[in-house]
């Protein structure tokens, strides 16, 4: 008997004594059906089974089993939408006035084709909209974006995920009364996630334009 079986066995005379003591006319308890789980146990392993392992266990002795879980089922997550009130409040930047959209987290990207990224925190996505109210053409930075939670502990733009799945060119002149949306990412941990959670953007002032996102 392999010592995976023998410490079967032996978990399982120890639940077999403490059945002993039960009335016959008893119904069937959480012991009765832990001692049939064990039998069955017992019976696969004696026949060159592996030990089960509980889920738990599996994932300790495989740090990547949890992400190789959540990549297996990008497809069929929903983003979790965390848009909080007033997110049409604009904001300026320089000469842009800057709207929130739209802001949601989620664990998996997809891009165009078959690519896709997956992180075990949590990739936060905002959506903004962008208009030059000013004069004339002007620049417009945002590549400096950054997300500060409650702790003022700074995420700056996830540059895979961006590259990926968010909006490419976040450096450029725009034309006078141009308006374009704009798509950020940003990889936090999920606790980063909370009341004092703020967008800021860069300006070309030495104060940022600040955005509440919860």
């Amino acid at each position: 008997m392999s010592p995976s079986a023998r410490g079967l066995a032996v978990l399982l005379c120890s639940v077999a004594l403490l059945g002993g003591c039960k009335k016959e006319e008893e119904p069937a308890s959480v012991e009765d059906r832990t001692l049939a789980k064990l039998r069955q146990e017992v019976d696969r392993v004696n026949k060159g089974g592996a030990t089960s392992a509980p889920p738990a266990a599996a994932a300790e002795n495989n740090p990547n089993a949890q992400l190789a879980e959540l990549a297996a089922g990008h497809d069929a997550e929903s983003a979790r939408n965390l848009t909080p009130p007033g997110a049409n409040d604009t904001v300026h930047v320089d000469t842009f006035a800057v709207k929130l959209t739209g802001l949601e987290s989620l664990h998996s990207l997809r891009g165009s084709g078959k690519l896709s990224l997956t992180t075990s925190d949590l990739f936060v996505r905002a959506k903004l909209i962008a208009q030059n109210v000013g004069p004339k053409r002007a620049p417009l930075a945002l590549s400096g974006a950054k997300l500060v939670d409650a702790a003022n502990k700074e995420y700056p733009l996830a540059q895979d995920a961006q590259t990926l799945a968010g909006t490419r060119t976040l450096d450029r002149t725009w034309d006078t009364e141009e308006r374009d949306s704009l798509v950020l990412l940003f990889e936090v941990p999920p606790s980063a996630l909370g009341p004092g959670l703020t967008l800021v953007l860069p300006t070309s002032g030495s104060a940022p334009a600040r955005i509440p996102l919860q």
